[in-house]
Order: C-alpha cells, then sequence, then structure tokens
C-alpha cells in the first residue's frame, strides 16, 4: 500500500497504546463513528453548496493564473516584501514561508532566494518604525491583506505605508508597489483600493480570514519568493480528497476532529499541544493557534444554548520545549493532549564528527537522528505516564506537504465545530473589544462604545492600584 506524504497515528491517543484510562476505548470511537461521519457529510454538504469556499481553493486553477498575472505586473528587481496583516491575514503566509525558505541568516537577506518577506503583524510601532528606517521604498512592494477591509492594525499601518511610498515615488510609483488582497466586492479596503488605482486579489467572499491561506493571502508571497504555489495547491487537493471519505478511520482531518473532542469532552484534555519537531514548522504551531481558537472557543452553540466550549491551543517546538513545557507536559495537570509532527527526511544534515570520552556515543550520529530520537524519547515517556498524544509524520516537507498540512487542519477544525455543534466560522467574542477601541480613536458610530470604556474606567476604584 503506498505511503501517504502524511501520515497520522493516534495509537497513544488510545487505552490499548497508553496501558491507562487516560486512553480511549475502542468502544468509544466506534460509538462515535456514525455521528462523525453525519458530521462530515453536513460539512461536505455545506462546501459543495457553495457556502463553505475553503474546501473548493485547491482545484481553482483560475485563482492561480490571476495571482499570476498580478505578480508579473509588479516593478521588476524588488528586494523586499512588505505585508500588511493580522492574524490570518498573516499566520498563514508566515508559516507557509518559514516552512519552505531558508532562513534569514543575523538579519541578512536569503541569497539568491527572492526578496526579504517582512510580516509586522502587530500595531507595536517598534519593528513597523524600524523597518520603514531601513528598507527602500524604490525596491520595496506592499501587501496590503484584510478580508474585511477594516482591520484597524492593517489600515493604520497602510496609511503609513502609501505615505512612506508617496513622499519618496510620488502617487504613480507608490501606486504601482502596492497589491490589495481584500473582500472581492465590498468593504473599505476594496473601495479605497479602487479609488487609488492599486491592483487587487480577492478573498472569496465564501472564504473566512482564518482559512485564506490558500487564497491570494498565502500563494502571492509564495509566487513572490519563487516558491512552487502550484505544488502547495496539489498537496492540498490530494489531502482534500482523503477528507471527503466519510468514515473517520479513511479521514485524517476526521479523526483529529474525533480524537481531539472525545479528549476534551470525556477526559478533560482541554489543552491541545501542537509540537512539531522542525523549526520549519514553528510558525505553522502558531498558525494552528488561530485557527483552532477563534473557530472552535465559542459561548453558545448553533441552537442558541450556552455551551462555552473550546480546547485551548498551545504551541510547542521540539526539541526546544523539551527544555521548557516538557516538565508541565510531563509532571503538571493530566489535561493535554499532545500532536507531535516529526519529519521522515531532512533535506539537510549534519553528521556530529568521531570524539572520545563522554560524548563519543554521538559519533557518527546525524541531528536528524538526534531530534528523531528526541521526539521519540519524549513520546514515549509521556505514554509511560499514562499522558495521550497523537503523531503527524510528513515524508518530506516541500510545498505540497505544506498545502496538505493546511487543508488538514482545516479540515480537522470545521469537522471540530459540527462535533461540538457550533459555528467555527465566526468570531464573536473578538467584536466587542473592535468596538471598544474604535469607540476610543473616535470612529463615527462608535461613540457610545468610547464613553462605555471612558465610564468603565472612572467607576473603578483606585485603591488595588500600586
Amino acid at each position: 500500500m503506498a505511503t501517504h506524504p502524511i501520515t497520522l497515528d493516534y495509537s497513544l491517543a488510545m487505552q490499548s497504546g497508553l496501558s491507562s484510562p487516560a486512553g480511549l476505548s475502542d468502544a468509544e470511537i466506534e460509538a462515535q463513528l456514525e455521528p462523525t461521519s453525519a458530521a462530515v457529510r453536513a460539512l461536505l454538504a455545506r462546501a459543495d453548496s457553495g457556502e463553505l469556499g475553503f474546501f473548493a481553493l485547491p482545484t481553482q486553477r483560475d485563482m492561480l493564473t490571476e495571482i499570476q498575472a498580478v505578480a508579473s505586473r509588479l516593478p521588476a528587481g524588488f528586494t523586499d516584501v512588505l505585508v500588511l496583516g493580522i492574524g490570518g491575514s498573516s499566520l498563514g503566509t508566515r508559516a507557509v514561508l518559514e516552512a519552505l525558505r531558508p532562513p534569514a541568516i543575523a538579519g541578512r537577506a536569503l541569497l539568491g532566494q527572492g526578496p526579504a518577506v517582512h510580516l509586522p503583524d502587530n500595531s507595536d510601532p517598534w519593528i513597523f518604525a524600524h523597518l520603514l528606517k531601513t528598507l527602500e521604498p524604490s525596491n520595496t512592494v506592499v501587501l496590503v491583506i484584510s478580508k474585511s477591509g477594516g482591520t484597524v492594525e492593517t489600515a493604520a499601518q497602510m496609511l503609513i505605508a502609501q505615505e512612506w511610498l508617496q513622499k519618496a515615488l510620488g502617487k504613480d510609483g507608490a501606486r504601482a508597489r502596492i497589491v490589495a488582497i481584500t473582500d472581492p466586492t465590498s468593504g473599505t479596503l476594496r473601495e479605497l483600493a479602487t479609488a487609488e488605482g492599486w491592483a487587487t486579489l480577492p478573498i472569496p467572499s465564501n472564504v473566512g480570514g482564518r482559512f485564506c491561506a490558500l487564497t491570494a493571502v498565502g500563494l502571492l508571497p509564495a509566487l513572490l519568493c519563487g516558491l512552487d504555489a502550484q505544488a502547495m495547491l496539489s498537496g492540498a487537493a490530494a489531502m482534500a480528497e482523503r477528507c471527503r471519505a466519510t468514515r473517520a478511520t479513511d479521514n485524517p482531518a476526521a479523526m483529529i476532529a474525533l480524537l481531539s473532542w472525545l479528549h476534551d469532552r470525556e477526559r478533560g484534555h482541554s489543552i491541545h499541544v501542537m509540537m512539531p519537531y522542525a523549526d520549519r514548522l514553528k510558525s505553522f504551531a502558531a498558525w494552528y493557534v488561530q485557527l483552532w481558537a477563534e473557530s472552535l472557543g465559542k459561548r453558545v452553540d448553533r441552537a442558541g444554548h450556552t455551551v462555552e466550549c473550546g480546547p485551548t491551543p498551545l504551541p510547542a517546538v521540539g526539541a526546544t520545549d523539551q527544555h521548557a513545557q516538557v516538565q508541565l507536559f510531563m509532571e503538571g495537570p493530566r489535561n493535554k493532549l499532545v500532536t507531535f509532527i516529526g519529519l521522515a527526511h531532512h533535506e539537510l544534515d549534519l553528521t556530529v564528527p568521531k570524539n572520545e570520552g563522554a560524548n563519543a556515543y554521538l559519533s557518527g550520529a546525524s541531528l536528524a537522528q538526534l531530534l528523531e530520537a528526541e521526539r521519540l524519547g519524549t513520546t514515549e515517556a509521556l505514554a509511560a505516564d499514562g499522558r495521550p498524544s497523537l503523531t503527524l509524520v510528513v515524508q518530506k516537507l516541500d510545498a505540497s506537504a505544506v498545502g496538505g498540512l493546511l487543508f488538514l487542519y482545516e479540515a480537522a477544525t470545521a469537522f471540530s465545530g459540527e462535533l461540538y455543534g457550533i459555528n467555527a466560522f465566526d468570531q464573536p467574542g473578538v467584536e466587542l473589544g473592535k468596538k471598544l477601541a474604535f469607540g476610543l480613536l473616535g470612529r463615527a458610530g462608535y461613540e457610545a462604545s468610547g464613553e462605555q470604556i471612558r465610564a468603565a474606567q472612572r467607576a473603578r476604584p483606585g485603591r488595588y492600584r500600586s
């Protein structure tokens, strides 16, 4: 039987693998196979009707053609790409580039690897001010990304960057170097882009912001860096086909959803750790955290009942966090389900030279072997103490595998939403904070929100300050 590029091993999430009641029984899995199949069918029906667009992205050939056309019209010779976006408009791009490009060393640009990409995805002025002091406007392309068009952090950075370009290059020079990636027809960013004459690319209206890594949001930066965007989509398409299987045991995304849901609900494992043993996947774990948290952390279900559900995702990276978080995983509260990611083959490796003395056992060992030994050691140590885990093995971390990983967890998140009975595609919990911030900034229509927060601050007793 052919080996899949990405495989899931959940033996150490089961009682038979753990020899511990912390694992799930075969009977518990069997009892939930039909409900999980129903969840998969319900999600696929919504996807096939066009309601949920992320499922169709891997096979949309016109999308990549449009992205390539916009990329080809950008001024030649640029050395830097400034990506202005936050959350889903930034994390997926960072995950893709970190997984597929060699690292920048000591702040130097990637020699022979295309432009440097900068993702100042916070409104903290420290990084952004230093970037604008360092970058040369004539060598910089600016990508402004916001699905809604109203993301305040992105809007502020966009206006500053536009002024920075215009002062150096004039309006025409600035216009040629800005691409807006946003809703196809509506929103303030779409309106501004039209008024300013910027090049634009759509985030399909039926694709949510945190599910958009396989749109222009992730694919345009990949193309600008010379990465194989078509291979990313092909890998995602192959994973999407696997994720259409209605029986959970044949569907890796459904199985991740089922195991995660059962461990949360039936075993109290409400903290879900993503721990890749590859520095290249560190940002993938950060992307997963936003996807899992914002999609599954909900107060009410679709019927309007209060549920306050949602496992808490936690990023880690091996072997670094063996010297930081694993002590907690091993001896702290038994409330965690860890997902390890290992690489079967490393593109580059180094061998320890022959030596004598205390380190002689390392003679001839490679760093890849060391990393794999540490992953297996941590996995088995947790299992020996009855602490459950899942393991994903990636055969080769190339563009196809990255596309597959992105789609796998998008689908797993969507299936999890069906199992929890909640809407995995909204984020009402972050809206109040946005409204209050708009009020403090004086945005028209939000005056009451501003007064609400000022009144709350005035009423707060001062005796609790020190």
